[in-house]
C-alpha cells in the first residue's frame, strides 16, 4: 500500500504561496481528493496538510498544503514558521500565484528558494478569472523559472503541472541512492546483527534494518540475520568470511570483539549517516568529542517521538557513554520530531539520530545549519563507536 511507504522515502512536494491564491484548491486538484479545506477566508490552512500520492512515473510522493506566507492574522507568524518547517524538507516547491500576479512577497520567496537550492515551479492559478500579465511571464523567463498557467477550479493544465514537477525533481533523487549495495558484489555474503531487546519494536524490525535487508536482496547479495549472541556460531557455519558485517550500534563493541580484524564491519547508523547526508561532516563531529569539557552543552536530536524506556538510547545510554569516555560532567538537552532549535550556538556538539524518518533534504538542512554556525554535528552510531574506540574500524568500509 502507498501509505505504508516510509515518509523518508517519498519525494516531498510543497504547495506554497500567499493567502487566497488557491493553494488548497490546487492541492486538492493535484491529489484528486478534497483533502484540504477550501475557503476565501485568509488563514484557513494552519498546520500543513499532507497527502501521500503515487505520482507516476516518479513514484510515491507526499504533497503538502501550507499556510499563506503573507499571513497577517494574530497567529500568522506561527503559521508562516510552520510553512518554513515544511520547506526545510521539501524536494520540489510549487509557488502558487493568484489573480493579483507576482507580488513582492512572492519575489522574496523566490529569493529564499534560490538561496536554499530548492527546485520550484510557479503555477499561475485562477486563470479562469484572469490571465498572467506579460511582466510576470517575463520575470519567470528572465529568471529561468519553470511556469504553467492552471485553473484548480476548472482542472485546467493540472496534468501539465504534474509533468513539470516531475521534471524539476533532482536527478539524484530519481536514481534512488544506495545505502550499502555499492560497497558489495553480487553473491557476496553480509551478516546483519540485530539485537532484540526492550527497544526493538514488537513483531518487526526497525526501518534501517528493513531497508538495508531489502537493498541487499535487490542487489543479489546473500543476507544473513542473527542476534548478537548467535554471531560466533554463524561465522563457524559459513564456509568463508562474510564480505561485511553490519551491526546495531548498541552492540558494536560485542561484535568487534568477536570478529577478526580481517572482516570488515560497520553499523546501520553509520550507513545511514552516509546515505542521508555528508558523512565526512558527521565523522569530524564525532572526533570533536575528544575536546569536550565539563559544563559543555550537548543537543541530542531525534527525528521521531516515542516513549522513553528506562534504558533509552538517547536519554540514558548515549549520555552515560559520553560522560564515561570524556571523564567529565556534560549538560544534555533533547529535541524530537520536526523541532530543531534555532539556538544552536548554545551547544558545543549536536548528536543526531540515524534520520531514518527524515529525507535527505531535511537532514542536509540540519547539517548546513550546524556547519554555518560552526557547531559540530554527528550521529548516534558514530558517537557510540567513538566512545568504544571503534570509529576508525566502522568507517573503514567506505573511507
Amino acid at each position: 500500500m502507498l501509505d505504508n511507504t516510509p515518509r523518508s522515502l517519498r519525494i516531498n512536494i510543497a504547495i506554497i504561496g500567499c493567502c487566497n491564491v488557491g493553494k488548497s484548491s490546487l492541492f486538492n486538484a493535484l491529489t484528486k481528493q478534497n483533502v484540504a479545506i477550501v475557503s476565501s477566508k485568509s488563514g484557513t490552512t494552519t498546520d500543513a496538510v499532507a497527502k501521500p500520492y503515487e505520482l507516476l512515473p516518479l513514484g510515491p510522493v507526499t504533497f503538502f498544503d501550507t499556510a499563506g506566507l503573507d499571513d497577517s492574522e494574530e497567529i500568522g507568524n506561527l503559521r508562516i514558521n510552520a510553512t518554513y518547517k515544511i520547506l526545510f524538507k521539501t524536494d520540489v516547491a510549487v509557488l502558487v500565484v493568484g489573480k493579483n500576479g507576482i507580488t513582492q512577497k512572492d519575489k522574496e520567496v523566490v529569493d529564499y528558494l534560490n538561496k536554499t537550492n530548492t527546485p520550484f515551479v510557479i503555477a499561475f492559478n485562477q486563470t479562469d478569472l484572469i490571465k498572467p500579465n506579460i511582466g510576470d511571464i517575463d520575470f519567470c523567463r528572465s529568471h529561468n523559472i519553470p511556469f504553467v498557467e492552471v485553473s484548480a477550479i476548472n482542472d485546467v493544465n493540472i496534468n501539465l503541472l504534474k509533468e513539470i514537477i516531475i521534471n524539476s525533481v533532482p536527478e539524484e533523487l530519481k536514481k534512488n541512492p544506495l545505502i550499502v549495495a555499492d560497497l558489495l558484489k553480487k553473491n557476496d555474503t553480509v551478516i546483519l546483527v540485530v539485537p532484540i531487546d526492550l527497544s526493538a519494536p514488537k513483531g518487526r524490525l526497525i526501518l534501517p534494518q528493513v531497508q538495508v535487508l531489502r537493498e541487499l536482496l535487490d542487489a543479489n547479495v546473500n543476507a544473513v540475520v542473527v542476534k548478537e549472541n548467535n554471531l560466533l556460531s554463524m561465522l563457524d557455519n559459513l564456509k568463508q568470511h562474510p564480505a561485511l558485517v553490519i551491526t546495531d550500534s548498541q552492540v558494536v563493541n560485542q561484535v568487534a570483539n568477536i570478529l577478526p580484524p580481517t572482516i570488515k564491519m560497520t553499523t546501520f547508523s553509520t550507513l545511514f549517516a552516509r546515505y542521508k547526508a555528508d558523512i565526512n561532516v558527521l565523522i569530524k563531529g564525532a572526533e570533536k568529542i575528544d575536546n569536550l569539557c565539563s559544563g559543555d552543552k550537548i543537543l541530542i536530536a531525534e527525528a521521531c517521538s516515542h516513549h522513553a524506556l528506562a534504558d533509552d538510547i538517547a536519554k540514558v545510554k548515549i549520555p552515560r557513554w559520553l560522560q564515561n569516555y570524556c571523564h567529565c560532567d556534560l549538560v544534555f538537552d533533547f529535541c524530537s520530531g520536526s523541532d530543531f532549535p534555532q539556538n544552536l550556538e548554545d551547544y558545543n556538539l549536536v548528536i543526531h539520530c540515524g534520520a531514518c524518518m527524515l529525507n535527505s533534504v531535511e537532514m542536509t538542512h540540519r547539517l548546513k545549519e550546524c556547519v554555518c554556525r560552526g557547531i559540530p554535528i554527528t550521529n548516534y552510531g558514530l558517537v557510540i563507536s567513538k566512545t568504544q574506540n571503534l570509529l576508525q574500524r566502522i568507517c573503514e568500509p567506505f573511507i
